[in-house]
C-alpha cells in the first residue's frame, strides 16, 4: 500500500516549487513526517537498514516542530531530490512486480481447470498444517518445476499475499538434509544414506484414501480442511485440491490470484480450523518445565513443523535401530551405534541414572530409601574426592518420594537424551514409567554393556 502513495508524496513535494500558502508548506511537512517514519519502521523490519536509516532521516528533516531553516532554494532542491527518489523507488516496485507476473504461452487446456468438486479423502498420514499449500503432481509439468525450482520467490510471495506457507517438496528435502537435522533423527545415518534420500511431488499421492483420485491430481496445490473419523474408524484428512497449470492459456499470476480468492472464500465460510492438540507422555513434566526449556530450545531449532516434520517422519523415521549402551570404566555413557555419542550429566544425575540402569526391573519411588546406601556408593564412584555433607544430603533428597528432586534428575535425565536425539528412540534411554507404577529404562538388558 505504502509504495502507491510514493507518486501522490512526489507530486506533493513537486507543488512546494510553486507559490503556495504557507499552510500548505506545515501540512507537506507533517504528511512527509509521518509517511516518511513509517517508510523507516516498514524497512527495518523487513532488515533494509540502508533505506531505514534513510527514511528516519528524512523524517527527522521534514518534521514540524523544530524547523530548519535551510532557505527557500535549498529546500527546493531538497523537494526535487526526495520525489525523484520516490518516482524512481515506484519504477522499481512496478518492475520487480511485473518480473513476478509470470505468463505462459497457451499449448493446450487442462482437464482440472474445471474441477467443481476439490475434496479429496487422505489418510491421516497426509496431514498437513492448517496454514501450508503443498504442491503435488501425478504427472510432470516441466515449466511449473523449472520455474519453483529456479525462481521460489514468485510462491513465497504469493504465500505471503495469501497468509500460507508454499511448500515444495524437492526444494523442501534441499532445506531438511541437514546433517544436524537428519542424525538427530536417526543417529545412525551416514553421509552416502544421507545424499541417497530423494522426493518428488506425488509423494503425498500415495495416502490416498482412494487412489483412483490420483489421476484427477494431475497438479495444483493441496491444503488440509478438517480431520474426521472414517467409516473404517480411522481418522482421515480432508485435503482440497487446486489444479494449476502453464498450458491451460492462462497466466500463471492470474490462476494464482483466483486460487486465493477460493481458498479465502472457503475458509471463510469455515470460520476457523480446528486443530488437534498432542499430549505428552512421560514422567511428572509438569514439575520440572523449566529444567526442560534449555532442552525444547536446542530441539526445536532441529525440528520442522507441518509437512516437514511429516517427511521427517515418513523418509527418515528411526527404525528401532537402537544402539549399545555402554558404561566405561571412567563411568562415561557412551552409545557406539549412534557414532560413539556420548551423553553427559552431572554426577548425581548421573548416578541416579546408573542406579536404574542397574534394576532393568524399575524401581518403585516410594521404595526409593531402601536404595540410598547402593546410590551412595555409586555416587562416591563418580566423585573419588569424597562426598561432601551437602552431597550426603542431596542424596537423602533425590531418594525421599516426598521431595519433587528425583522427578528433577529424571526430567534432566531425559533431557540429556532428547537433546542429541529423537525421543522415538531417546524413550527407550530415560527413565520412565506410569504414574505410581515402577520407572525403568526400557533398553533392552542385552544392549546394557558395563566395562
Amino acid at each position: 500500500m505504502m509504495k502507491n502513495l510514493y507518486p501522490f508524496l512526489a507530486a506533493m513535494l513537486l507543488l512546494c516549487l510553486a507559490p503556495m500558502p504557507y499552510g500548505y508548506f506545515m501540512l507537506v511537512r507533517f504528511v512527509m513526517m509521518v509517511a516518511f517514519g513509517i517508510m523507516a519502521y516498514r524497512y527495518y523490519v523487513d532488515n533494509k537498514t540502508i533505506a531505514s536509516y534513510v527514511f528516519g532521516a528524512l523524517a527527522l528533516l521534514f518534521q514540524p516542530i523544530y524547523k530548519m531553516a535551510l532557505g527557500r532554494v535549498v529546500w527546493n532542491v531538497v523537494d526535487v531530490i526526495v520525489a525523484l527518489l520516490l518516482i524512481a523507488m515506484f519504477i522499481m516496485e512496478w518492475k520487480r512486480a511485473k518480473r513476478n507476473y509470470v505468463a505462459y504461452r497457451p499449448i493446450a487446456p487442462d482437464d482440472n481447470q474445471g474441477l467443481d468438486d476439490n475434496q479429496f479423502e487422505f489418510q491421516l498420514k497426509g496431514k498437513l498444517d492448517p496454514k501450508e499449500l503443498v504442491y503435488v503432481a501425478s504427472e510432470e509439468d516441466k515449466e511449473l518445476t523449472n520455474l519453483f525450482e529456479t525462481r521460489p520467490e514468485v510462491l513465497e510471495g504469493w504465500g505471503q499475499m495469501i497468509g500460507f506457507h508454499i511448500v515444495y517438496l524437492p526444494l523442501l528435502l534441499k532445506r531438511l538434509k541437514d546433517k544436524k537435522v537428519l542424525k538427530y533423527r536417526a543417529p545412525y545415518l551416514g553421509d552416502e544414506a544421507i545424499n541417497n534420500i530423494s522426493i518428488g511431488n506425488d509423494f503425498l499421492l500415495q495416502y490416498l484414501d482412494n487412489p483412483g483420485d490420483k489421476d484427477k491430481l494431475k497438479h495444483g496445490f493441496i491444503r488440509t480442511e478438517n480431520i474426521h473419523r472414517g467409516e473404517d474408524g480411522k481418522d482421515k484428512a480432508t485435503n482440497r485440491f487446486y489444479p494449476l497449470s502453464s498450458k491451460n492459456g492462462e497466466p500463471l499470476a492470474d490462476q494464482l490470484h483466483r486460487i486465493g480468492k477460493k481458498i479465502s472464500a472457503e475458509t471463510y465460510r469455515a470460520g476457523h480450523y480446528i486443530e488437534g492438540k498432542v499430549q505428552e507422555g512421560g514422567l511428572d513434566k509438569d514439575d520440572t518445565e523449566e529444567l526442560m526449556e534449555e532442552v525444547r530450545e536446542r530441539i526445536a531449532k532441529l525440528r520442522q513443523r507441518g509437512i516437514a516434520e511429516y517427511l521427517l517422519e515418513q523418509l527418515i523415521h528411526p527404525d528401532d535401530r537402537l544402539s549399545r549402551l555402554i558404561v566405561t570404566k571412567d563411568y562415561r555413557i557412551v552409545l557406539p551405534d549412534y557414532q560413539n555419542l556420548e551423553i553427559k550429566m552431572e554426577p548425581l544425575v548421573k548416578a541416579v541414572y546408573l542406579l536404574f540402569l542397574k534394576h532393568p526391573e524399575g524401581i518403585l519411588f516410594k521404595q526409593l530409601p531402601e536404595y540410598r546406601n547402593e546410590l551412595t556408593l555409586i555416587y562416591e564412584k563418580l566423585r573419588p574426592t569424597g562426598l561432601t555433607e551437602r552431597a550426603i544430603q542431596s542424596i537423602e533428597d533425590v531418594t525421599n518420594p516426598l521431595l519433587n528432586s528425583i522427578n528433577e534428575k529424571c526430567a534432566r535425565i531425559r533431557g540429556a537424551f532428547v537433546g542429541e536425539f529423537d525421543d522415538y528412540m531417546a524413550k527407550y534411554y530415560y527413565i520412565d514409567g506410569a504414574r505410581g507404577e515402577a520407572k525403568k529404562i526400557s533398553l533392552p538388558h542385552d544392549l546394557v554393556v558395563w566395562e
